[in-house]
């Protein structure tokens, strides 16, 4: 049974790593491996294990955080959307984005529930979180090095959101990234760190990245939180009411405000801070795993 001071913890940490793209899934393995959380781990190939669920609510509640930042964004492609269902005046690049969006949501949507027990054993292997969030790293510094090759053609044609829309944003540049959202679930590969790295690969800015991976974010988080909604609100989840609130608030908060800075950070910062850190948490946490015997 997870204590509440584990499910703020928790909370907090799935809140921020969750957009930093550090891998919010490999951090919530490793952190209950390090402080030797067995409680937690155990079980985790259950469907309704306490661990699972909590994620479930923690992963829902920042979804919800990225929808109240980009509130008005969404407001005005779900309008354009709607009134170019009924083929009124509306305008057209919004509600197109709404379309790659939902068209990019596809690919990891249904690799997930091919494989998804398959894919849910890998909560119980600390190991194999260590090794995919030092992969992550290492992609990160790939990218970081491929933003900088390109960095002054990038800035002769710099372009305004409307124009990356129309111009850049393809239903194949939206195909390709939502399959780079397929390596994020296994647990230490960044769902947001491989979508900006698939929007980088396409042609996109790091800042156009960004964006259209958080906006992604709120469709895929919420859809997969939905699916698992059923296990949350049964009895399975008796004993875990508090926790559940509590974590979701922290991560609620703690993703908001990570936003809010990752949303000016990457308009002019690299990757390399965050590709450095997977590096040395992965090292760190392997060298941590040698000395208990335990890998």
């Amino acid at each position: 049974m997870i204590s509440i001071l584990q499910a703020i913890i928790l909370g907090l940490l799935q809140g921020v790593t969750e957009l930093f793209p550090v891998s919010s899934l490999g951090h919530s393995v490793l952190i209950a491996y390090v402080f030797n959380w067995t409680s937690v781990l155990n079980g985790t190939t259950d469907k309704a294990s306490s661990f699972l669920l909590i994620l479930v609510v923690l992963h829902m509640a920042t979804a919800f955080a990225l929808f109240i930042y980009y509130r008005k964004t969404w407001y005005r492609i779900i309008r354009a959307w709607f009134l170019s269902l009924l083929k009124k005046d509306h305008e057209k690049r919004d509600a197109k984005l709404l379309w790659l969006l939902l068209l990019a949501t596809v690919p990891a949507g249904m690799v997930g529930l091919i494989f998804q027990s398959l894919l849910q054993e890998q909560f119980a292997k600390p190991i194999g979180a260590v090794i995919f969030i030092t992969i992550n790293g290492l992609i990160l510094l790939y990218a970081d090095r491929k933003i900088n090759s390109k960095k002054q053609r990038s800035e002769a044609i710099d372009l305004s959101r409307e124009d990356v829309i129309s111009k850049r944003l393809t239903p194949k540049v939206s195909i390709f990234i939502g399959l780079s959202q397929i390596f994020a679930l296994f647990a230490g590969i960044s769902r947001s760190g491989i979508t900006m790295v698939g929007g980088i690969f396409s042609g996109l800015n790091r800042d156009e990245a960004a964006e259209f991976s958080f906006l992604l974010a709120t469709p895929v988080i919420f859809g997969a939180g939905l699916y698992k909604l059923p296990a949350v609100l049964s009895s399975k989840s008796n004993g875990l009411h508090t926790q559940m609130l509590l974590g979701a608030l922290s991560a609620g908060i703690a993703a908001y405000f990570a936003v809010r800075f990752l949303d000016k950070y990457f308009k002019r910062n690299s990757y390399k801070p965050f590709a450095y850190y997977c590096i040395a948490v992965g090292l760190g946490v392997f060298t941590l795993g040698i000395i208990r015997g335990s890998f």
